[in-house]
């Protein structure tokens, strides 16, 4: 095979994925935060059933969602924190 032709087959790969990744990256972002905010719901979901036993409950909506879903364990820790002494 041709050595120019192998470096333009490489150059128009590279250019190819620059332009079709570049408008990926901020779908991944999004994908990856809105994962995020299911496992937050299912993690008050579950602090929910259990809280259940002693009359605890803590309102799943989007705000909630998200912060137990990306600060993940400590944010869970802050919502219960909150409805505890604030609320």
């Amino acid at each position: 095979m041709d050595p120019i032709l192998v470096i333009a087959i490489l150059a128009g790969l590279v250019i190819l994925l620059l332009t079709i990744g570049a408008p990926l990256k901020p779908l991944r972002f999004i994908g990856q935060i809105a994962v995020k905010v299911v496992i937050g719901a299912l993690l008050l979901f579950f602090v929910n059933a259990f809280g259940s036993f002693f009359a605890f409950h803590i309102p799943i909506n989007g705000v909630t969602a998200l912060v137990s879903g990306v600060l993940g364990l400590p944010g869970l820790l802050l919502l219960i924190v909150t409805k505890q002494f604030i609320l």
